[in-house]
């Protein structure tokens, strides 16, 4: 695969985010998840049994129509589930308190894209199984592991059963709980020891796909270089980035752009990390021997991704009564909440701890 940069146009602005993937540094086997109570790997079994293959087939259009939405998918997961868990919220429009508090407005939020497959394939499940019948925030979980495996990552299964968020994040939380692209490892340590990763260590960021906008990286470039970046790598850097502002991107895996696999890896032992907290993995001292093992075994760095993202995608769920189940992903229910009984039955089936 040749080594490619490429301008895209405003529309395309950056489909990147930092995306923190920590794990055990024990053993070399990723361990089984628990499942948070409430949730279950079979949740929709019996109300809706065609739900995952309804999914997977308007996605296996959507990514051959545009590959460039696999990670932009997968990114609007992440970006719900580490502001107040994985409850929908990012898909609402509006705000808390007014215009200026929005959680969509917020700066790590400007460049998410996708709300119109997640709601598209709301109307399909709808449709198919009824009104009230599954959550936007289950489909958004499904959405990212279905874009993930068809761009040839791992296939895993997602824990079911979530309700949809009824508030908004505001601005200073999603600022806070998102951290921008140029923290140091040190930060980003910090970050996960605050959502209960503590007992782990940072293993790589989830940037085998996507691109970076310029203002992203550009301060790697100018007024000087960054040490730690390849030189030839940053003068074709400078080529799509004549200055630090400029509204281009670049791939943010150099070899496989477009593919889900480990060579963003290589990428970091070469000094081809387009952003500072990808390079700042292998210059770190820390977490340069899993950077080394996840580019030289593929399996291990799919085995570590998978656990991770079971783990994450179960951060501070809503169940039960807790939440609702959204007629329409980007706007809550009427304030007389119905959450349909179909969807309450399933909670006979909930597997827990």
């Amino acid at each position: 695969m040749g080594c490619k940069i490429t301008k895209m146009p405003l529309v395309a602005v950056s489909v990147c985010v930092l995306v923190v993937m920590v794990m055990h540094l024990q053993g070399l086997e990723a361990q089984q998840q628990p499942i948070v109570k409430g949730l279950s790997w079979k949740y929709y079994e019996s109300s809706c049994p065609k739900l995952e293959s309804i999914i997977r087939k308007q996605m296996e259009k959507v990514i051959k129509k545009d590959v460039g939405l696999a990670a932009a998918l997968l990114r609007l997961h992440f970006h719900d589930c580490f502001v107040q868990g994985c409850e929908g919220s990012v898909l609402l429009d509006g705000s808390a308190s007014g215009p200026v508090d929005s959680e969509k407005a917020a700066p790590p939020n400007l460049s998410l894209r996708g709300f119109d497959v997640i709601e598209d394939l709301r109307r399909r499940v709808h449709k198919q199984c009824g009104a009230g019948s599954v959550s936007c925030s289950d489909i958004t979980a499904i959405v990212a592991r279905d874009a993930v495996v068809l761009t040839g990552g791992p296939e895993y299964s997602v824990p079911l059963g979530r309700r949809d968020g009824f508030t908004f994040a505001t601005r200073n939380s999603t600022l806070a709980n998102l951290p921008p692209p140029f923290v140091p490892t040190d930060t980003l340590l910090s970050t996960l020891g605050a959502r209960n990763f503590d007992a782990m260590a940072l293993s790589g960021a989830a940037h085998t796909l996507g691109v970076a906008h310029c203002s992203s990286f550009g301060q790697r470039l100018y007024p000087t270089q960054d040490t730690t970046l390849d030189k030839t790598f940053a003068n074709t850097l400078k080529g799509v980035c004549p200055t630090q502002n400029t509204n281009a991107t670049a791939f943010l895996d150099l070899r496989s752009p477009n593919v889900f696999d480990n060579k963003y890896f290589v990428d970091l032992m070469n000094k081809q990390g387009v952003l500072t907290s990808d390079q700042d993995l292998y210059t770190d001292k820390r977490t340069r021997d899993i950077v080394k093992n996840f580019a030289v075994n593929q399996t291990l760095f799919f085995e570590k991704f998978v656990d991770v993202m079971v783990k994450m995608s179960q951060m501070e769920v809503l169940t039960g009564t807790q939440g609702e189940i959204r007629n329409t992903c980007n706007k809550r229910n009427s304030n007389d909440l119905v959450i349909s009984n179909v969807a309450e039955d399933n909670m006979d089936k909930v597997e827990s701890f």
